[in-house]
Order: structure tokens, then sequence, then C-alpha cells
């Protein structure tokens, strides 16, 4: 997550600050976490509880901790079955509409289900479908929309409405029967909606959640859709699970160590002296764990869970740092530090459960300060360093995933060993799942729980399929940048040919060493654009023995 801010925010490298949670417009059964928007200049009083859970971290010699130590054997407890995590009653993020073509189909995975999604012209609204054609099973994503904004399927022509009822079968006689009118010709739909620039979908066909947002709605996040804000957003496909995913991005120890070289970290004049990346303790808590996900405290802020997939938290430059208070009645109070109204900034990560060994991210980080910076440059030029750190740990991340599978992930905490406040965040998760969430993703009977070989590295850490080609800025670019080089190759071909067609003694030396330099410029120019374009857009590995 600190790495993820390093690149959004180039000058900003500081502590997370606590704020309440953004309003929602979804209903009692949605977690409520306060909003900045009730923040006031005035200093948060909250009252300190004792917890009422228990984190297996070890207790940091240099601080008291809010929450007690629990031994490994003690992590999981039996499950409520009334407490237990439902997978598929929930909202899951798809993709970003900036990301979305409406003059085409697209397909995505979520949750181990293959859906394709379309806009709806006649209903002027974004469709979720099971990309599946009921005639012979074939993908409708590889299908189009055809002139009068019907979901056409390429392989017999068959054709759907928004509701997923077919309205053509051409191979169906005209003056037959209407058996495109049958329950078995029509397109299983989910039901989807648009918030917060993402298009969600909920992963249940059934007829009872047809109007299901208008009972529950996807968690709500104000700043993203305030046009004070910036709103740069990143989707990219991990080849690593959901589980490594979400607790990789709640470890923020590991930043100065697996992302060196990337960005500038602050460094105490204590943790230099220790080693060169300077990595420090952490001091962090949770302050609530339930089915609904939890809250984390830092020096000087907060973080949260919300399940399944949202975790995200408000930062903002210069917050002071919190301090403890004793009331007369001799109660703890923790003084949490003011709000600076004028900046505030947010992480937000959405991860995506796609299948056993794969995942989906969709960062954003909205700001109002330094608006200017986004407005002047494209969205694929922040990609490229927010890239770089996914890129960084990905390969540790996929082999600690097949690690984690040979020991089951019920053992976790028996096989990984944290004795320290700073794996407070990835313990909770960890908590959460085995007690809540079945210890993993609840894949139904899609998948056998197996992950998929180990791919060669260029394909592990490709870039086209994985981001490139659905990303709208960064397949604009790529487009861009191959027709610039292309065409500083031809201007290179063409002066050399020139100066080769001339007889010499028509022009003077200093126009021919002048032509024959611009071609020598347009060639290498084209070389270092072909290698920027292969490193930023296609692959790019990570080396960190010569960090």
């Amino acid at each position: 997550m600190e790495a993820l801010k390093a690149s959004s925010f180039p000058s900003f490298r500081h502590s997370l600050i606590s704020t309440r949670n953004p309003r929602t417009v979804s209903d009692s059964r949605i977690l409520h976490i306060p909003s900045t928007l009730e923040i006031t200049t005035s200093h948060i009083i909250i009252q300190s509880k004792k917890a009422n859970f228990k984190i297996s971290t070890a207790i940091s010699p240099t601080a008291t901790s809010t929450v007690e130590p629990l031994s490994p054997d003690q992590e999981v407890e039996p499950e409520k079955m009334e407490e237990k995590f439902d997978w598929y009653a929930h909202w899951y993020p798809v993709v970003p509409l900036c990301d979305l073509d409406k003059r085409r189909p697209h397909a995505k995975k979520v949750m181990g289900i293959d859906i394709v999604i379309w806009w709806d012209r006649n209903e002027s609204e974004w469709k979720v479908f099971d990309d599946s054609c009921p005639h012979r099973l074939a993908p409708l994503s590889e299908g189009r929309i055809d002139q009068w904004g019907r979901l056409q399927c390429v392989y017999h022509g068959w054709c759907f409405g928004g509701s997923g009822d077919c309205k053509f079968i051409p191979q169906a006689p005209r003056d037959g029967p209407p058996i495109h009118t049958s329950k078995k010709a029509c397109v299983a739909v989910y039901p989807s909606c648009v918030q917060n620039g993402i298009l969600w979908f909920w992963p249940n066909t059934d007829p009872q959640y047809k109007n299901i947002y208008s009972e529950k709605k996807p968690h709500y996040i104000p700043e993203l859709d305030d046009p004070s804000y910036t709103n740069t957003i990143i989707c990219r496909d991990i080849p690593y699970g959901y589980e490594v995913l979400i607790e990789n991005l709640m470890d923020p120890s590991h930043v100065p160590y697996a992302h060196y070289g990337i960005m500038r970290i602050p460094k105490t004049p204590e943790s230099v002296k220790a080693d060169r990346e300077g990595g420090r303790p952490l001091e962090i808590s949770i302050k609530r764990l339930d089915q609904n996900g939890f809250t984390a405290k830092q020096i000087a802020g907060e973080n949260f869970f919300v399940p399944p997939c949202l975790y995200y938290g408000y930062f903002s430059p210069g917050a002071g740092q919190s301090k403890n208070k004793t009331t007369s009645a001799g109660t703890k109070n923790e003084l949490l530090p003011t709000v600076p109204p004028q900046k505030r900034a947010l992480l937000i990560f959405y991860c995506i459960p796609v299948s056993p060994g794969y995942s989906r991210l969709i960062f954003a980080s909205p700001r109002n300060f330094a608006v200017w910076i986004e407005r002047i440059f494209p969205r694929w030029i922040f990609h490229i360093g927010q890239n770089l750190i996914l890129d960084s740990d990905l390969y540790l991340l996929h082999v600690e995933e097949r690690k984690l599978m040979d020991v089951g992930a019920i053992n976790w905490h028996k096989s990984c060993y944290v004795p320290t406040k700073a794996d407070a965040l990835v313990v909770s998760f960890r908590r959460w799942l085995n007690k809540y969430g079945g210890t993993r993703v609840d894949w139904g009977t899609k998948f056998n729980g197996l992950l998929p070989p180990t791919p060669p590295r260029e394909q592990l850490f490709d870039r086209y399929w994985t981001h490139t080609m659905n990303c709208s800025s960064c397949s604009l670019a790529h487009k861009s940048l191959n027709v610039l080089e292309m065409a500083l190759q031809i201007i290179s071909i063409s002066c050399i040919g020139i100066v080769a067609a001339t007889k010499q003694g028509t022009v003077s030396v200093a126009a021919r060493y002048g032509v024959v330099s611009v071609a020598i410029i347009c060639f290498l120019a084209s070389k270092w654009l072909s290698h920027f374009i292969y490193k930023t857009f296609r692959y790019h590995d990570y080396d960190h023995a010569f960090r």
C-alpha cells in the first residue's frame, strides 16, 4: 500500500490519518465507516476499549499493544454458521468504466465465473451476461453488437436483448413457431450497477436478486465522485491469488525491501544504521474484527478492510502525531490527529478473486491537491511506475502462494513466523479469512483447488495481456508510440536514400552531413523507443540482486 502511495504521490511521504467513514447508500447490512466529510478541525477523542478478539503477533519490546497476543494453536476459532461469510451474496467490482469500449463486448472472469460485458444502447446501460451462448456454448464476448444494438454471437448469429432474451435465430423459419422465445434460448443475466466509476456485478443469476441493487449497494466512497479530487485509476490482472494480493497490500514493512530503488522511502537515523533500506518497527493495532471486516490503527491513522474486495485508507500531508491522554476518571483516551481540511488523499484497493492463482487489482488514488499534474499528463504515464511496483514483488508472491498451498491455508499461522506488530494487518486478514471466510475463497465446484503451473518468466511478468490491451490509455499510447517508431525508421531510411541518390557536388558537404546526422539520430531514437515500448507495455523483468 505504501509503495503505490509513493508512485501516486511523488512528494507524499506521510502517515495514514484517521477519518470518519465515507457515506454509503447501502442499507444497514453494509459495513458503515465514517466519512472524511464529517471531520472537523478539532481533535477527535475516541475512548479506548479492550479489543474483543486476539491477534497472534508478539508484543514489540519498544511499545505496548492494544490487543492481546494469541498463541498459534489458538488462532483458528470454531466457526459459527450464522457468522459465515457468503462469498456469493456481495457485489464485486469488475472493471473501471474508463477502460470499457461501448462498441464491443468485453470478456472478464470474477469468482471463477466467465462473464461478458456489453453496452445496451437501447436501455443506455451496461449489461453483464454469462459468457456462453445457449445454442452451442460459444463465448459471446467474441461476438459483436449489431446495428440494432443487440449482442450477437458470431458463431451462428443468434442475437440477444438487454434482458437476456433471444431476439433472433437466423436458422429458424420466418413463418415457423417462435422458437427464439423459449427460455432455453435465453442468456443468464447477472445484476449489475455502476458506482464510483466502476462496473459492479452480483454473482448470482437467481431471479430473487434481480432488484438487489435497491436493497443492497456496493460500499460507496464519495471522493471518487468528487470533481475536486483527481481520479487516476489502474486495473491489472495478477498471476497470484486474491488472498496473497490483499495481504501484500496490507503489509507496509515490505516496501523498503521489495520495492527498493523504485521510490524514495523516508528513513530515520536509527534505521539507516541497521541496513541500507531503512526498515523500522511499525505500530499497528486492530480495533475491531468481525464478519464485516476490520479497522486497523497506525500511529497517525486508520485503514479499513471491507470484505470481500475493498481495502483503503486516508492520508494527509503534514498530519500531526497521535497522543495519549489520561482523563481524571483514570480512563485512557486516544487523541487522534486533526485532518487538515485543505489537503486530503486516499489509497483505494479493490482486490478481486478471479480464479485459483489469479486475481485482479483495481487501484485508485484520488486527492484534492496537485490536481494539475494529472490534468497535464495522460493516465498511462502514472501506470508506468504503478506497474513497476506490481512487478517488483510479483515473483516473490507467486512462489509464496505455492508454498502456502503446500502447508494449507488453515496452517498459515503455524508455518509463518510473525513476531512483530508490523504484521498485525496480515495476521488479522488471515484470522478473518479462517474464522469467517472458510480459509479461502469459495470457488464452489468450479475448481479442484490446485494452482496452475508456474509459467515461463516472460509470461509471468507479461504486461500486454494483463494490462496494456485492457487499458484504454495504455493501449492508445502503445499504438501511437509504435507509429512514431515506424515513422522514425522511415525518416532514417529516407535520409540515407536521399544522400545515396544525390550526385556528388549537387549539394554541399555540410548539407550531406546534416542529412546523415538526421538519419543517425532518427535510427537511434527508434531503437530507444522500441526498447521503451517493450519495457513499458509488454515485459519488464525485475532483478533484486543488483538494486
